[in-house]
């Protein structure tokens, strides 16, 4: 139950809270500056903060996670120089975050790091993305000193199947002094990867909350009536289907049927559409009914950037107007200060004046193709109630901060690229969560709209159930081995992979069993340190009383049963080593027994040691042997040495591996050293590096070669096209998985941009929307600004050169990606 507000409440409520929270006065101090109670879980995960663990904070969309984060914040600025960095999961939220945080502490405490923007990197709080914060730690950044807290903002990312690796190294290689605050979803395993958590972070506190804190009434429309999903009589029990949405049900599946079994008999043919078949209310009429019950802001999901446009087209014609004359004036002037910067010869191949057009009668669409520029917009005038009606993809609901009064699923499947599929539990959670504001609304609601076939037993079942369970995605990559076996060695870092969360749901014993192996050989070199004689090798010395004593235990109780030469024969080993034992130079040492009870813990520790590491290779180590796989390929390609330790050491070429990321590491690495790229200019390696990132739709093309850059570029892919032949050669050889190949879809188009092409002309070449275009130049940056850090100085040059003829026009005025 969400808690009241405290200037509502007696002296002596207040004061009762107070005890409540354990008396943290930090945590006190904090509740006084926020303009509401704080929930029960907010209080509890606080305060454990304020206790010195770490956290896993699970709630449902809306629910106040972030006043955790918040209060981490306030915790490090209480401390002289203690630093806090913020992570998200996209730039869109780094960017919010980073405005939201800069008003409350001042510019001058706040910084900005997302790859493709840099500010204040120094600040106590710095807003990144996850891979900014891994990159740091494997470069061993001396931003990293004073580091006291890292908040992980939606970070059941990880079960990401492109980036979510990330989460997880940060996780396991973040220094155990630093305190980390994780903010996800309510997945269904949240105490699991609590209990992971726990293993390789230390004290860490799981806090599960599934309330909601603005109640969520769910509804089905059926033509233009809203028919509330579960029974509200208070007759039946929690989550019963409404009878009368059953009954509906019913008569279509009837009237469904007996309409097959009329077409039948009269062999096929058109239907009359009449007998009480529901049809739907177009958009226009449910957006119409939501304004005269007062059910606006809505967010409608549809599952097809195309289809949010023409929602959008379609609502316009029909002449809806959600705006007043002075919301409308005040829309203009955001716009037109937001957009400013914007080439006037943009505007109409950008549509401009139509996106302007909808925004004034309240309506906007909302996805990946729109351009970044124009989604901050759309973001800030819905959240400040301009806006009233967003078509939107999926994508909204990652974490922006777009709450709504309602949200509606035209329907309850998408595409997923291959198929059209159910949406999950886990997706419906994720959607409606966006449906009531608190503070503003005192329920949310969600609207399904009625079609022929919908089961309302099935849609009670995506309502009813808790969400999706969080499974890691972690596989060890080239740029991770080298970094790791640099920084840690390649023992540690094996070890360090048993670690993983999917180590950990494959085998979590391995995971308690690596925690305590790890902690078994930092107190094996304590005892060695204590056991260190200034005389000689102490560990040498008490390996010869070892071995006396257990050749006097095993002949004690063999006496009997022992031959005469049997017998000769230990005693003479014996006297052999109490001779050597005499003459050792630490025999004389005063501290000699000192010294010895510190080689007989290291002995006892040292066997309990060896029975762990066998436990733990004798174990599942599914990962270890993809990473033992990994380091054979770049042991047979001369990026790592083995040596006769079982160690490794990088190469020149490893050192350079080490600072390419990205799914094509070892394909930019071998392209480097084999100077596939030398006789490229500036267009051609901006294209080449596109092609390296560029992912294609899946109704999308590659381009035939005859129409792609001629000249160098021609030759550097075929080159480039060699290599990765050679490299999934290899890695077919040592049972790796096969890459992709690569994408030439949009090289063309990017080579024509770095040539200064006008947008429309590149666009339409393209095929290809404004937003999908600054997204993927902005990862071509990402790469190119890779190798202008490269040692190579030819290529270095080239790719400074790529950048500046690439970060142009609306490239360069697109703040997020």
């Amino acid at each position: 139950m969400r808690a009241s507000d405290p200037a509502a409440l007696s002296p002596a409520e207040r004061y009762a809270r107070s005890r409540a929270r354990g008396g943290k006065p930090l945590l006190d101090a904090f509740a006084e500056r926020v303009d509401f109670g704080l929930d029960p879980f907010q209080i509890e995960a606080c305060g454990a903060l304020e206790g010195g663990d770490s956290v896993l904070v699970a709630a449902p969309t809306g629910a106040g996670k972030t006043v955790v984060a918040e209060f981490a914040l306030f915790l490090a600025m209480q401390q002289k120089r203690a630093k806090v960095f913020y992570t998200a999961p996209i730039k869109a939220l780094s960017n919010q975050k980073f405005h939201e945080f800069t008003a409350e502490y001042g510019a001058e405490n706040v910084g900005l790091l997302t790859g493709d923007t840099n500010i204040n990197a120094s600040a106590r709080i710095v807003v990144m993305t996850t891979e900014v914060l891994r990159n740091m730690i494997y470069a061993d950044s001396d931003l990293l000193t004073d580091l006291a807290y890292v908040v992980m903002d939606e970070v059941h990312y990880l079960a990401d199947r492109f980036r979510g690796a990330v989460w997880e190294e940060v996780i396991i290689h973040l220094s155990s002094e630093v305190r980390l605050v994780s903010l996800s979803a309510t997945v269904s395993n949240a105490e699991e990867f609590g209990d992971w958590l726990q293993a390789v972070r230390g004290q860490t506190s799981v806090i599960v909350s599934e309330e909601r804190p603005v109640p969520l009434d769910q509804h089905v429309m059926v033509r233009s009536k809203l028919i509330d999903l579960f029974d509200a009589t208070g007759k039946a029990a929690t989550n019963r289907v409404n009878p009368e949405l059953m009954r509906i049900a019913r008569n279509s599946m009837s009237q469904s049927s007996n309409r097959r079994g009329s077409r039948d008999r009269r062999g096929g043919g058109s239907y009359h559409r009449g007998g009480g078949a529901q049809e739907r209310a177009d958009r226009p009429e449910v957006i119409d009914m939501l304004d005269r019950q007062n059910l606006l802001p809505a967010i409608f999901f549809v599952f097809s950037r195309i289809g949010c446009d023409q929602a959008v087209k379609q609502v316009l014609r029909a002449g809806i107007r959600l705006t007043t004359a002075d919301e409308r004036d005040e829309i203009r002037d955001i716009v037109e200060e937001r957009c400013r910067t914007i080439l006037d010869e943009d505007l109409a191949v950008l549509g401009y004046w139509e996106w302007l057009e909808g925004l004034q009668r309240g309506v906007a669409a909302h996805h990946a193709g729109l351009l970044p520029a124009f989604k901050e917009v759309v973001e800030e005038l819905f959240q400040k109630k301009l806006v009233k009606v967003v078509f939107a993809t999926e994508t909204l609901a990652l974490g922006i901060n777009m709450p709504a009064r309602t949200v509606v699923l035209e329907k309850l499947e998408k595409f997923n690229g291959e198929a059209r599929v159910p949406i999950t539990p886990g997706e419906y959670t994720q959607l409606t969560g966006r449906a009531g504001r608190r503070g503003i609304d005192v329920e949310g609601h969600s609207v399904i709209q009625w079609r022929d076939g919908l089961d309302p037993q099935a849609i009670a079942s995506l309502a009813s159930r808790r969400s999706y369970p969080l499974n890691s995605s972690f596989r060890p990559t080239y740029n991770m081995a080298v970094n790791l076996i640099e920084q840690f060695g390649r023992a540690r870092t094996r070890d360090s992979l048993e670690s993983s969360f999917a180590q950990f749901q494959a085998d979590r014993a391995v995971v308690d069993l690596a925690r305590k192996l790890r902690s078994h050989e930092e107190s094996l070199a304590g005892y060695a340190r204590s056991m260190t004689c200034d005389r000689g090798d102490f560990a040498e010395y008490a390996a010869l009383r070892r071995e006396i004593t257990d050749l006097e235990r095993s002949g004690a109780g063999k006496a009997d049963s022992q031959s005469r030469a049997d017998r000769d024969s230990r005693a003479k080993k014996i006297n052999d080593l109490r001779r050597r034992l005499k003459v050792h130079p630490v025999h004389s040492c005063p501290d000699r027994e000192q010294h010895a009870r510190w080689a007989e813990r290291w002995w006892r520790l040292k066997k309990d040691t060896d029975r762990l590491s066998l436990q733990i290779n004798t174990r599942t180590g599914a990962i270890s042997k993809v990473f033992d796989r990994v380091t054979d390929v770049l042991v047979e390609l001369g990026y790592l040495t083995a040596q006769t330790d079982g160690e490794m050491t990088l190469t020149q070429t490893g050192r350079t591996l080490k600072r390419i990321y990205g799914e094509r590491d070892l394909l930019v690495a071998e392209c480097l050293r084999r100077q596939a790229w030398k006789d490229l200019d500036a267009a051609g390696l901006a294209a080449m590096a596109c092609s390296l990132v560029y992912e294609p739709r899946r109704e999308e093309n590659d381009l035939a070669d005859r129409f792609l850059p001629r000249g160098a570029f021609r030759a550097a892919l075929e080159a480039t096209r060699h290599i990765l032949d050679s490299i999934q050669q290899l890695e077919a050889r040592h049972r790796l998985p096969e890459g992709s190949p690569i994408s030439t879809g949009l090289s063309l188009a990017m080579y024509q941009w770095a040539r200064g092409a006008r947008l429309d002309d590149v666009l339409t070449d393209a095929d290809m929307q404004a937003g999908d275009f600054v997204r993927w130049t902005k990862q071509t940056i990402d790469l190119l600004d890779q190798l202008q850090g490269q040692p190579d100085a030819r290529v270095a040059r080239t790719a400074r050169d790529a950048l500046d003829l690439i970060r142009r026009g609306i490239v360069a005025y697109s703040s997020v990606a």
